[in-house]
C-alpha cells in the first residue's frame, strides 16, 4: 500500500487515540492472556477501563502441572513472556497436556523461537490437537516467515472453520486486502471459536474506527490496524506496519509506542528502547510511555535507569500502580537496594488487595537488611490473610528458620504439608531441622 507523501493528521482522530491508546492497549493485551489463562480482570482505572488484577489467593495445587500452567499464565499477563515459557515447559514436561502445550506455543511464539515453536507443534500433534488450531499455528509460522503463498495454499485447501477465515484475514491485512480481510473477520466472528471471536472483533474495530473519518489517511489505518494486530499478541505481523508508519512520519507519538511495545514483546530490548526515547521526546510527561521505556531498560539489564522511569511513571499516575511498585522492588533488589525494595513491598502488602507475592518479596528484602523480625510479623500476617492456603505457612516455617524457631519452623512447615503434601521443597526443609 502506498503511503501520501504529505499526511495531514485529522484533529479529531489524534485527541480520540492519543489520550487512550495505551491504557486501551494495555487492558486488550492482558485480555487476551485472561481469556486463556482464567485470571480476572476486577479493577478499573480512573478512565473506566479494566485493567488486570493478579488473584490475590497464591498458587498452591497438589498438581504440579497445573501450578506451572498458573505460574506461567501470571508472567504472561505481565509481558514478561521468558519466565512464562520456562513454566509452561515444566508444566508439559509434568504432564500438562494439551493446555500446556497450547500455552508453550503461545510463549515461543511472543519470543520468536522458531525452532522451540515447530518441536512444540509436532507435539500436539502427536497428543491429539484439533487440526484446525494446528493449521492456525502452521499458517501464522508461515506469515510470521514472510511466507505468504505457502500459507494462501495451505488455508486455500483447508476445510472451513473459524481458524480458517481467522488466517485468511491475517494474510490479507497483510497484504493491504482490507475488503477481504474484514470479510474473513466477520466470518471469525460469527464462527464457534471463543478466543478467535475476541480477536476478530478487535481487528474488525479497528476498522471500524478508521470508518468514522471518511478523509482518513492509509497512515492512520495502517495505525490502528498496527495497534489491534498487537492487542491480539501478533506484534510479528504489526511491525512491519508500524515502521512504514514511523519511516513516512517521524512524529507520530502513538506509532511509536505501539512499535516499542511490540519490540519489547517480541525480544528486540534495543529496538524498543530507541523507538520509546522517540516516543518520550515527543511527549516527556506520559506515564505510559515511561513505563514501558522502563521496561526497556530493564531487559537491557539497565536497572537503575529502569528504575528512574517507573518512579517517573508512578509520579505521574501510571496504573495500576501496584505493577509498577513490584517492578521497582524487583529491580531494586538487582542492583543491592533492599531498602527502596522493602519501601516498595511495604506499600504494596498495605493494599487490601495485596497478592502473597508481595508478601514473600517484603520478607526476601527484609531478610536481606537484617530485619528477620519485621519479617516473621509480615509472614504471620500472611497466614491471616491466606489462612487456607499451604505456601502462607511454608513462607512462615522458612522465616522461622532463619530466626532459629525451630520450633515454629517445625509446626509450619508441618501445617503446610498437611494442606499441600507435595508443595515444593518444604519436606527438605523440615528434614533439615
Amino acid at each position: 500500500m502506498k503511503i501520501p507523501n504529505r499526511i495531514i493528521a485529522p484533529v479529531l482522530l489524534a485527541s480520540m487515540c492519543a489520550g487512550l491508546l495505551m491504557a486501551f492497549l494495555w487492558w486488550q493485551l492482558t485480555q487476551s492472556t485472561l481469556k486463556l489463562s482464567g485470571i480476572q480482570s476486577i479493577d478499573t482505572d480512573m478512565l473506566g477501563i479494566p485493567v488486570p488484577i493478579i488473584s490475590d489467593i497464591p498458587i498452591d495445587s497438589g498438581d504440579t502441572s497445573l501450578l506451572y500452567l498458573r505460574q506461567g499464565d501470571i508472567y504472561a499477563l505481565r509481558g514478561e513472556w521468558s519466565e512464562a515459557q520456562e513454566q509452561y515447559e515444566k508444566s508439559v514436561d509434568s504432564g500438562g497436556g494439551l493446555a500446556a502445550l497450547r500455552k508453550l506455543a503461545q510463549a515461543q511464539m511472543q519470543r520468536r523461537d522458531m525452532k522451540g515453536i515447530r518441536s512444540t507443534l509436532k507435539q500436539l500433534k502427536s497428543a491429539g490437537a484439533r487440526p484446525e488450531d494446528v493449521l492456525l499455528l502452521e499458517v501464522i509460522i508461515q506469515l510470521r516467515a514472510g511466507e505468504l503463498v505457502d500459507a494462501r495454499k495451505v488455508l486455500d485447501s483447508a476445510e472451513d472453520s473459524p481458524q480458517k477465515h481467522y488466517g485468511l484475514s491475517l494474510l490479507a491485512i497483510i497484504q493491504g486486502s482490507h475488503e477481504r480481510a474484514i470479510q474473513e473477520l466477520k466470518l471469525t466472528i460469527n464462527g464457534w471459536d471463543p478466543v478467535l471471536r475476541s480477536y476478530a472483533r478487535t481487528l474488525n474495530a479497528s476498522y471500524d474506527e478508521f470508518a468514522l473519518f471518511p478523509n482518513g489517511s492509509d497512515i492512520h489505518l495502517i495505525t490502528l490496524i498496527s495497534r489491534a494486530l498487537a492487542q491480539v499478541q501478533e506484534c510479528e505481523l504489526a511491525l512491519p506496519l508500524l515502521i512504514q508508519v514511523t519511516t513516512s512520519k517521524d512524529d507520530y507519538r502513538d506509532a511509536w509506542v505501539v512499535q516499542g511495545y511490540c519490540e519489547l514483546t517480541t525480544a528486540r530490548p534495543e529496538q524498543a528502547l530507541a523507538s520509546l526515547e522517540q516516543a518520550y521526546s515527543l511527549d516527556p510527561q506520559k506515564p505510559e510511555i515511561q513505563y514501558f521505556l522502563a521496561r526497556s531498560y530493564a531487559a537491557l539489564h539497565e536497572y537503575q535507569n529502569a528504575i528512574t522511569f517507573f518512579e517517573y511513571a508512578l509520579t505521574n499516575g501510571f496504573i495500576p500502580q501496584g505493577e509498577v511498585r513490584r517492578l521497582i522492588a524487583r529491580y531494586a533488589l538487582e542492583i543491592g537496594n533492599a531498602g527502596l525494595a522493602l519501601d516498595q513491598y511495604e506499600a504494596l502488602t498495605n493494599d487490601p488487595k495485596a497478592t502473597f507475592e508481595s508478601y514473600q518479596g517484603y520478607v526476601t528484602a527484609a531478610a536481606a537488611l537484617g530485619q528477620a523480625e519485621e519479617a516473621l510479623v509480615k509472614a504471620k500476617l500472611a497466614t491471616e490473610k491466606w489462612p487456607d492456603n499451604a505456601r502462607s505457612y511454608a513462607l512462615l516455617g522458612t522465616v522461622a528458620v532463619q530466626l532459629d524457631r525451630k520450633a515454629e519452623a517445625k509446626a509450619a512447615f508441618e501445617k503446610a504439608l498437611e494442606m499441600n503434601p507435595s508443595l515444593p521443597g518444604v519436606k527438605e526443609k523440615l528434614l533439615a531441622l
